[in-house]
């Protein structure tokens, strides 16, 4: 008997194995499902349009075990809300009204948690009509529990009998919005098949479309995440081989796609941001082992942004120079110093002090966080030369020779009415700083001051955090002569992530730092450019505001058709160069 080709399981499984080379490139997209009568189930149109636009799809039971949620979302690449019953009023501090219908207890506790700790890990979200409503009160918006009761003004219907797979209203889109950008255009056609909605939208959110009676019909992110959505059910049309709303679906696939390309390069690659300032809030008691609100840089936002290490500063703000002030001020440092040291005490299972770039990454394939010593403002060693070799035999990799104000080192960027350059003393400390290999950083000084210093050092120097005068007129970044310099003698600059050092008059952006990053790639060349974040020194931008958004800044390298090499050095790679090279004397 002639067996069917159809039901040859050699020639099947030759194909699928033939193919497979090409699956493992899809990204994997985790979907939500309904769960009611003791059964689990998923409409079709969910699956099909992710699988249609080149993904993978992963299905979530209902679970509320955090671990196994956290061991779910470090799998996926991007996260999809689907639709189903009413939300919980509870949930969003109201009473049920009479027009609530069923609510489905099973989903919504799992769901507005899997958001927020979806969204603290960068990863691509699109919520579809009851996933926009679970999106907006997982961060504080409000919703109507029903539009026909609790909003003013005369509703279209929004719960339509025709077939799923055909558009029953229209919605209007704002100009400018992700959505138009995915869309294409400001109208579109759509289904509908709800009565609760967004209220108002909730922070870091924006309305992004509206229906013709003003019923919301899409929010997105305002702080450069990858999250949008939909009040209307966008997967059902390809059922009837409409691919109108396709480009939603595309959309999520190539966030997904870049989302885990970054994650991957982060697992080959050291992550270094060359400047945080979090010993700044240790007096508040902070938590660096949690998620702590006050704070811009812990274990857990680390974590979540996939970086591996961090230069933390003792700070010193410039006060007087009296003998009393000095010593005062030495003190503070080694306080500071001790504090950082007592964090990976507490911790040494996930953190760990970094002396050498060796050290570094040998705690990232030990699995752990790595944290190096720097001293901002050389206001610290007072008038005692010795305490350069003290603070570089406790650990300090780097100090910045000033901060805002003059010093008796040298003249700073800002508050220099004298135009001070280096002190007769600030020479002996660079020297100093070149015998004990302490790298010079040239953050907040001054014009003078830098040509002073690279002038006297006779090893490359750095700036830790700093940004380019081109793109933004502020004393505090360097013009391109600068760039060129520093370049010259082999030593890097750290775009700063800043507002203030990025533009003027406006909130700055992750586009911004890109901008800067990218002039000084032209100035320098890319083996001289780096990344300080400032972060909890007033750093942080929209797109990039802590941490746990760092892996953001990988993506839009990888955008910017930067390759792997090119991404190591900035992130870590040439800075590390110089440290070692300085470490080990090297004369340039």
């Amino acid at each position: 008997m002639k067996t069917s080709q159809k039901f040859n399981i050699d020639f099947d499984y030759n194909e699928l194995h033939h193919d497979a080379p090409k699956a493992v490139q899809a990204p994997l997209i985790g979907l939500t499902g309904n769960f009611s009568d003791n059964k689990f189930s998923l409409l079709p149109g969910y699956y099909t349009s992710i699988l249609k636009a080149g993904a993978v799809p992963v299905i979530l039971p209902p679970t509320e075990d955090a671990d196994i949620l956290i061991s779910f979302l470090n799998r996926i690449d991007g996260l999809l809300f689907t639709g189903g019953a009413d939300i919980n009023p509870l949930f969003f501090q109201e009473e049920p009204i009479r027009e609530l219908q069923d609510i489905n207890p099973y989903r919504d506790r799992q769901e507005l948690l899997l958001a927020r700790l979806a969204a603290d890990r960068q990863i691509p979200i699109l919520g579809i009509c009851r996933g926009v409503q679970v999106l907006n009160a997982a961060f504080g918006g409000s919703l109507y529990q029903d539009i026909h009761s609790q909003m003013e003004g005369t509703r279209i219907k929004h719960s339509q009998q025709l077939d799923r797979s055909f558009a029953s209203h229209t919605i209007e889109i704002e100009p400018g919005s992700l959505l138009e950008k995915i869309m294409g255009c400001n109208h579109a056609a759509v289904n509908s098949f709800h009565h609760q909605a967004v209220r108002e939208a909730a922070p870091g959110f924006r309305v992004s479309a509206r229906a013709k009676d003003g019923v919301i019909e899409a929010i997105e992110s305002t702080e450069g995440k990858s999250i949008l959505g939909v009040q209307w059910h966008p997967e059902c049309f390809i059922l009837n081989g409409d691919e109108s709303m396709m480009p939603l679906f595309h959309w999520l696939t190539h966030e997904a796609k870049s989302f885990a390309k970054a994650k991957e390069l982060h697992s080959r690659i050291l992550t270094l941001d060359s400047h945080c300032d979090t010993p700044m809030f240790f007096h508040e008691n902070i938590h660096f082992e949690s998620r702590d609100p006050r704070i811009k840089v812990d274990l857990h936002k680390m974590n979540e942004g996939r970086q591996d290490a961090t230069i933390m500063v003792a700070y010193l703000p410039q006060k007087e120079c009296t003998e009393e002030a000095l010593r005062q001020a030495t003190a503070q440092a080694d306080s500071l110093l001790d504090q950082i040291e007592e964090i990976t005490v507490a911790h040494p299972e996930s953190v760990g002090i970094a002396y050498t770039p060796a050290d570094l990454y040998r705690l990232k394939r030990e699995g752990r966080k790595a944290i190096m010593l720097g001293i901002e403002n050389g206001y610290a060693i007072g008038n005692d030369l010795h305490n350069v070799e003290r603070f570089r035999r406790r650990g300090v990799v780097y100090m910045t020779l000033c901060h805002n104000g003059n010093n008796n080192i040298c003249g700073s960027a800002r508050y220099n009415d004298v135009n001070l350059g280096l002190t007769s003393f600030g020479e002996q400390v660079v020297r100093e700083m070149n015998r004990t290999g302490m790298m010079i950083d040239l953050s907040h000084s001054g014009e003078r001051s830098f040509y002073d210093v690279l002038q006297a050092s006779s090893q490359p120097v750095v700036c830790s955090h700093s940004s380019c005068r081109a793109l933004c007129d502020h004393p505090r970044n360097l013009t391109d002569d600068q760039l060129r310099a520093i370049a010259a003698k082999g030593g890097v600059v750290q775009v700063c992530l800043y507002g203030g050092f990025l533009r003027s008059g406006q909130p700055a952006t992750l586009s911004d730092a890109i901008a800067h990053l990218n002039h000084m790639v032209q100035v320098m060349g890319i083996e001289h450019v780096g990344i300080g974040s400032d972060f909890d020194g007033d750093g942080g931008i929209i797109g990039c505001n802590d941490s746990s958004e760092l892996i953001n800044f990988t993506r839009r390298l990888l955008e910017e058709r930067y390759g792997e090499e090119d991404i190591r050095l900035i992130w870590g790679g040439n800075f590390l160069r110089v440290m070692e090279e300085i470490q080990n004397g090297k004369k340039h």
